[in-house]
């Protein structure tokens, strides 16, 4: 029985479509409905209901399901096992986010590289939300963002504590010493999208002590926030890890704001079912920097395992 066509059987049917797992696995529509129809064939059964406009799992196809993840777990976890780390093959696809982009990301990559010269990572660089949507919808096998997915499929490690400091231009017209949220509550600031979790913690931060700010500007770019801030355009709240090149170069200050801006807890998400044993080598390579950078940095904390 070949094996690319277990794998190609259980992405139409994650996908729901032939062109669709077409797309996924790098192949042509009419490739993809030649191997299921041959696997068909072989086994004597109807995987799939067909008609113009979708692709159904049979009773059959749909018990079919856990045994076709099964034996590619168990086929992938004997070829890491035996095969030298230099010699593995393959690809992971990673979703992550601007902070971690900016901040861990070439790191990690630097590592696995090294452990593994064969594993291609596929980058997707969006909001923590969206990563979130594509790892549910199987079109990346790994996402690295803010807060854990909260769905059974998935495993949830807690990767990070990214510490938050509020930063603007040595030239905006702030004092220097401590501030409070009403020193800023009239200024312009910089945040992320009105969707995102940290201008979800800005607007409650203020509405906690009955302020209103009274300018924001909303940029889903993080270096554009950055710049805009250099240039004096206004106040913004980041993790100081992003931050550090701007700091340390004396084009953005620190501002000593009372109460400190939330933490960015940032976890590592992958499905339970995974038949790619090389999500979790990866996972491991991005925990083990994680612990080092703990070690560098007084405003990276690294986290520990959580349940899903």
């Amino acid at each position: 029985m070949n094996l690319r066509f277990i794998e190609t059987f259980l992405w139409v049917a994650r996908l729901g479509s032939f062109s669709a797992a077409a797309d996924r696995l790098g192949a042509t529509q009419a490739s993809v409905s030649h191997r299921i129809a041959t696997l068909e064939e072989e086994l004597g059964v109807a995987l799939f209901d067909r008609d113009s406009r979708s692709v159904v799992l049979t009773s059959i196809g749909q018990q079919a399901i856990p045994r076709a993840e099964e034996i590619l777990r168990a086929v992938a976890s004997f070829r890491v096992a035996i095969t030298e780390p230099g010699q593995i093959q393959g690809s992971v696809s990673l979703g992550t986010n601007d902070v971690v982009a900016h901040s861990l990301l070439s790191r990690i990559i630097a590592r696995v590289r090294q452990r593994y010269p064969g594993i291609v990572i596929d980058l997707q660089i969006e909001t923590s939300s969206a990563n979130a949507r594509a790892l549910l919808d199987r079109r990346i096998d790994m996402a690295l963002g803010m807060g854990a997915i909260e769905d059974a499929r998935i495993i949830n490690r807690e990767y990070g504590v990214f510490e938050s400091v509020w930063a603007a231009s040595p030239d905006f017209s702030l004092p220097e010493g401590r501030l409070s949220l009403a020193d800023l509550a009239g200024r312009p600031l910089l945040t992320f999208s009105r969707d995102s979790e940290p201008c979800r913690a800005l607007m409650k931060q203020f509405s906690d002590a009955g302020l209103r700010a009274s300018s924001i500007s909303n940029v889903n770019a993080l270096i554009t926030m950055i710049d805009l801030a250099v240039e004096g355009f206004g106040a913004t709240a980041l993790p100081h890890a992003v931050l550090r090149k701007h700091l340390e170069s004396g084009l953005l200050r620190i501002l000593d704001v009372d109460p400190p801006f939330p933490i960015f807890r940032h976890y590592l998400s992958y499905l339970d079912l995974s038949e790619n044993p090389l999500v979790k080598a990866v996972a491991g390579i991005a925990l083990q920097v994680a612990a080092e950078v703990d070690e560098e940095d007084l405003f990276f904390r690294a986290g520990t395992e959580v349940s899903p």
